[in-house]
């Protein structure tokens, strides 16, 4: 990819105003200081300015390729295609996200660059270790983007997924518990992408020393299934309540949604919380689980008879032949897939009943645009 930008109009650009610190940009995104290093070192997004002390500062229009390029990553769009587009936007793209991202503050003097050497406090959170955070907000027309935090409540929801990193790494199943819970009027699809899934994938990617019997990762996936039926025998409870029908009655699983985990996943996390999230919906999904070779699956899907199929993993490569053999037994069966890399979509049918979605939030909307 080039670092170089398009060439601006010579009557002059519109996103114009005073350099702003790294720390005060960071800030405005909900971003880590550190994750604006790294899209400048691998995309090119970086600051355009200087100051006299030869400090390097964010312009306006270096703020609005970032808005751009927050917002695609939040949908779902691979980072070095959303650098690639926020690079390439025009004057107008990036005044219309600018005006639906968070608006530039109007002095760089509140935020001083710190001093050579020094790390930005920003990026070394509770006790000094540094974390990668989840990105807040990225709406358009000034909404927050689906499951994005609410204004106001990003800080709070990455001190959340700290707090949960912290829990696991810990081995305190109580604490990883308690904060996973999820409430009775919640939203498991924005409990997914605003605490789960950031934390599982800073879990992910620590190397940790353990003892016998020591896996974070157990720790957080024990208490996110937890969380999950929880969450859906309390929903299940009310509808019953409430005089609806039990949640294996007739009527229900008419228009049922099979969902498979992608194979070798360990722990389909995205596939329980998806199902809990139709749940939430008021719709009937359930979860293939345990081993299931093609021809199992296919005896599943006759038996069954699914409105939609869905394959829902957060692996970056999975194994699409169940999509393929499925596809070529019931053509007509509207399949969804979680996909989030462009290269891996090359491997889906290509077929109008086999969709690719790249978010989570997307793959929950496909599916109940069908299933209702």
């Amino acid at each position: 990819m080039t670092n170089s930008r398009p060439a601006q109009d010579s009557g002059g650009s519109r996103l114009s105003g005073p350099g702003l610190a790294v720390a005060a940009v960071a800030r405005r995104l909900g971003v880590a200081p550190a994750t604006l290093r790294t899209w400048d070192r691998r995309y090119g997004l970086g600051p355009s300015d200087r100051t006299a002390g030869s400090h390097r500062r964010y312009t306006a229009e270096d703020v609005a390729r970032l808005l751009v390029m927050r917002r695609l990553t939040l949908e779902g769009v691979a980072p070095v295609d959303a650098a690639e587009a926020a690079l390439e936007a025009d004057l107008e793209q990036l005044e219309d996200a600018r005006r639906a991202g968070t608006p530039v503050p109007p002095s760089p003097e509140d935020e001083p660059e710190p001093p050579a050497g020094e790390k930005d406090p920003a990026e070394e959170p509770g006790g000094g270790r540094a974390h990668l955070r989840a990105l807040p907000g990225g709406g358009q027309g000034g909404r927050p983007a689906a499951g994005a935090p609410a204004p106001g409540q990003g800080k709070a929801t990455s001190g959340k997924v700290s707090a949960v990193v912290d829990a696991a790494l810990s081995y305190d199943q109580a604490r990883c518990d308690d904060l996973l819970r999820i409430p009775a009027q919640g939203d498991p699809a924005a409990w997914w992408s605003q605490l789960l899934e950031p934390a599982w994938s800073r879990v992910a990617e620590r190397t940790v020393l353990a003892g016998p019997g020591a896996v974070p990762e157990i720790v957080l996936a024990t208490a996110a299934l937890q969380a999950l039926r929880s969450f859906t025998e309390a929903f299940e409870q009310a509808v019953v309540q409430n005089g609806g029908p039990p949640a294996n009655h007739p009527s229900r699983m008419r228009n049922i949604v099979l969902i498979f985990a992608a194979p070798d996943e360990a722990v389909p996390l995205s596939a329980h919380t998806l199902a809990a999230a139709l749940t939430s919906k008021g719709k009937t999904a359930r979860i293939v689980t345990g081993p299931a070779s093609t021809h199992r699956s296919l005896e599943l899907v006759t038996m069954v008879r699914p409105a939609a199929m869905v394959l829902a993993t957060t692996q970056r490569r999975p194994d699409l032949d169940l999509v393929q053999a499925v596809h070529d037994g019931f053509p007509e069966l509207p399949i969804f897939v979680g996909l989030r890399r462009d290269d891996a979509a090359a491997d889906l049918p290509l077929a109008p009943q086999v969709q690719r979605v790249r978010s989570f939030t997307g793959l929950l909307h496909e599916v109940l645009a069908i299933v209702s």
